[in-house]
């Protein structure tokens, strides 16, 4: 039995934390034996017990620290861990110093490109230890992988695993419960965004977008889901409230049931500034939803323009809002979107098809 310790510095809910309870959750118990070490409790805690999966809280608390690592290592080594997988740049960290330590293999996965900004401090110092630690680098898109080669990533142990989910779940299966709940009729057009609030998301460009079209077409209603509050919310609704949206535009919090979410609306809207991949994205294609994204890093690898969806460009509410009305009157589109779109996730995107990427390289460095 392999013995496998994941962590990751979040709790959820989110992109990133998704993958990785479904890696947890995915692999097989008679072949790997999962440990689990987060932060505390939340979603992510949550997920896991829904699967009987028990983990073990410990935290740095958000700065260097370590009490943090002698932790980590003294669960290494009182488990008898086989690998260490963890997710995002905090975790990535902890984990390559505890390998190099205990001697035991490091596979460190990158979701976004924020790990990794242009102010991030001492970022020569962190990558130095990720490459020297870290038995794989894993990274969720191309793109994502290229933009760390570029601060000094070690391409040698650089790989590409798409995300993935699952498809058994994320499926075209119609629902009206959050259309009836908010007042929105069959006669109005829904536009859906999936995504915590946080300034990568460029929500300000979907209000601009959003003010456009209703200006032109008042059936349109928009949607957001996710976590927000503090500075940034209440900024967003004030742009709201001076837009005028306000019976157009609805911040509805996190979402627990993303699918039946995807399968309330006729479009889906990806506004970001920056996305390492894009979860959303593939569960809406999933879900037989055509698909706007932006240019905004891993959405170029999932939408094939005017193929499976209209790409546009981040930052750019007029075109948003020309693709929104554009997909509207054309039927044709809309049913080549969802069809490509379907197929490609199943083709690609599968949970299934990720877990067999991180299962091939557990097996490789065992």
């Amino acid at each position: 039995m392999t013995r496998i310790l994941h962590t990751i510095d979040t709790t959820g809910p989110g992109g990133a934390e998704t993958v990785f309870v479904n890696l947890v959750k995915g692999l097989d118990r008679q072949e790997f034996e999962p440990v689990v070490a987060i932060r505390g409790p939340g979603w992510v805690c949550d997920e896991l017990g829904k699967n009987g999966i028990a983990p073990l809280f410990i935290d740095s608390k958000g700065s260097f620290s370590v009490g943090y690592l002698k932790e980590l290592v003294g669960i290494i080594r009182s488990r008898r861990i086989d690998i260490v997988q963890s997710h995002l740049l905090g975790s990535n960290l902890y984990c390559s110093l505890a390998g190099m330590i205990c001697g035991v293999p490091v596979v460190s996965t990158f979701h976004g490109f924020v790990d990794m900004h242009a102010r991030e401090r001492f970022s020569w110092l962190k990558s130095a230890i990720v490459n020297l630690g870290s038995a794989r680098l894993v990274f969720v898109s191309d793109r994502l992988k290229a933009f760390y080669l570029d601060q000094g990533f070690w391409a040698r142990k650089a790989i590409t695993i798409y995300n993935g989910i699952d498809t058994s779940l994320f499926r075209p299966r119609r629902d009206d419960s959050i259309r009836r709940k908010l007042g929105i009729g069959p006669e109005n057009i829904l536009v859906g965004a999936v995504g915590n609030i946080r300034p990568s998301k460029g929500y300000e460009y979907l209000l601009e977008a959003a003010k456009l079209v209703v200006n032109r077409h008042p059936q349109f209603r928009f949607i957001v889901a996710g976590e927000g509050s503090g500075r940034l919310l209440d900024s967003l609704k004030e742009q709201r409230q001076n837009l005028g949206l306000k019976n157009h535009f609805f911040f509805v919090g996190f979402e627990p049931d993303v699918s039946r979410f995807m399968n309330n609306l006729d479009v889906f809207v990806l506004s970001s500034v920056s996305e390492g991949f894009s979860i959303s994205t593939i569960e809406a294609m999933a879900c037989g939803v055509p698909v706007i994204a932006t240019r905004s890093g891993g959405p170029e690898e999932i939408v094939q323009h005017l193929d499976n969806g209209i790409l546009v460009d981040a930052r750019c509410p007029d075109r948003l809002a020309e693709s929104f009305i554009a997909l509207q009157e054309d039927e044709s589109l809309r049913q080549r979107f969802i069809v490509n779109g379907v197929e490609s996730v199943r083709n690609k995107y599968s949970a299934a098809a990720a877990i067999k990427g991180y299962l091939n390289q557990y097996r490789q460095l065992l």
